[in-house]
């Protein structure tokens, strides 16, 4: 009788014990665990030892400061703020400051970016070469250098309000004290025109996402751009004229020792804007020219035999495959802007580090709690940045079926 002798599948020669630390899994959970603890105990320990020191030399700790008041004057405050106000107050006028440097700083760096990058590759020789020129002289001067530019040697060489530059019949004032410029009193139904505005976007999102599907399906193109100036520009519009105009204007009046009304766009607010403005949008054209140029030029050719004229290619064909390239080097200079607008302390615009991370760790004597506030909100704020871009650069990836 035969004795079937094959062993059954799945069956294998048995596997001999490993000893623990000879395990390689076993190994690294036991290295990581280590890394671990290490880094909680060098936390721990600098944080008692600075509690101890602090302790030592009687420097008071704790965030109690944030209460009491700041007994100092701030030249721009976006809300409420009297010398009577808090430390915390103080905190939040240099986080919303900061936040407006950085927002503004942001659009209009790629605004001129753009711009620029796409004049750089323009076939008209003088507009090609004056995108150059703009380029190599702003991204080689430093920005801490561009910035007094705009601050002394421009924005104060103005006149003083007595002859101040007249704008829009006297309805704004441009001096060596800022800009004035008319400002909007809501009224009651205001609301009306906000909510107005906000549909018209809501609807301009689906009205987009819709054409690119009947685009898809048809072929037929949606006049999108349009549609989107009439929901978001015309509907608030309608909706004002239907509403009795619910809002007044408060224009800027020239008085005998001063300019009062209105809203003020101090001096040292405009120069950093600017310098921030053009410096990173010098770096941005070079990164939108590097876009487009890692285009092929066949997708060129492609659209040409298609009937495309040059407009429409530029901004259906080549921009969006030029994106993929230039959103990563982007995110960079949006994170550059923002923590380059910590200069601003050097004009003495109000921004985070000038009245919190300098008057207020200068009043109170709490360098710990200040600066770890401060390097919170940047951090913060880069994350922010980074994590929007990281969305918008997978919504722009190729889909690979």
């Amino acid at each position: 009788m035969a004795v079937d002798t094959k062993p059954a599948r799945g069956d294998g020669p048995p596997k001999a014990k490993v000893a623990v630390w000879n395990d390689p899994v076993a190994r690294g959970i036991f290295f990581q665990l280590l890394l671990i603890v290490a880094i909680v105990w060098f936390g721990y320990f600098l944080f008692t030892n600075t509690v101890a020191n602090l302790e030592r030399q009687n420097i008071a700790s704790g965030f109690g400061f944030l209460s009491s008041e700041a007994g100092f004057n701030i030249i721009q405050t976006p809300i409420e703020y009297t010398e009577a106000s808090s430390y915390g107050t103080v905190f939040l006028i240099g986080l919303i400051n900061t936040i407006i440097v950085a927002v503004i700083g942001c659009v209009l760096a790629t605004i001129i970016g753009f711009i620029m990058g796409v004049a750089r590759l323009s076939s008209n020789w003088l507009v090609s070469k004056l995108a150059a020129v703009y380029i190599e002289i702003f991204r080689n001067i430093p920005l801490l250098l561009q910035i007094f530019f705009w601050y002394f040697a421009v924005l104060r060489s103005l006149p003083d309000f007595r002859d101040s530059l007249t704008m829009f019949g006297e309805s704004a004032f441009l001096n060596n004290r800022g800009l004035y410029i008319p400002r909007l009193i809501p009224e009651d139904g205001f609301g009306l025109v906000i909510a107005a505005f906000v549909i018209g976007i809501v609807a301009t999102i689906f009205v987009s996402k819709w054409a690119k599907k009947r685009q898809e399906a048809t072929g037929e193109q949606f006049p999108v751009f349009w549609t989107a100036v009439g929901l978001i520009i015309g509907l608030p519009i309608v909706v004002t004229l239907l509403s009795g105009n619910p809002f007044t204007w408060e224009f800027p009046t020239r008085s005998r020792f001063n300019l009062s009304g209105g809203i003020t766009l101090i001096p040292e607010l405009m120069s950093l804007v600017a310098a921030l403005s053009i410096y990173t949008a010098s770096f941005i054209a070079e990164i939108v020219r590097s876009g487009i140029e890692s285009v092929s030029h066949g997708q060129t050719e492609a659209a040409g035999a298609l009937g495309l004229r040059k407009g429409p290619t530029l901004r259906l064909v080549v921009i969006p495959q030029a994106m993929r390239v230039i959103i990563p080097p982007l995110t960079s200079q949006y994170l550059n802007l923002t923590k380059n607008s910590s200069l601003a302390a050097a004009i003495a615009y109000p921004d985070l580090v000038s009245i919190f991370a300098g008057t207020t760790l200068n009043q109170t004597g709490q360098a710990v709690e200040v600066l770890c506030m401060v390097l919170a909100v940047y951090l913060s704020i880069s994350l922010i940045i980074s994590t929007s871009m990281n969305w918008y650069n997978d919504k722009m990836a190729l889909v690979e079926r």
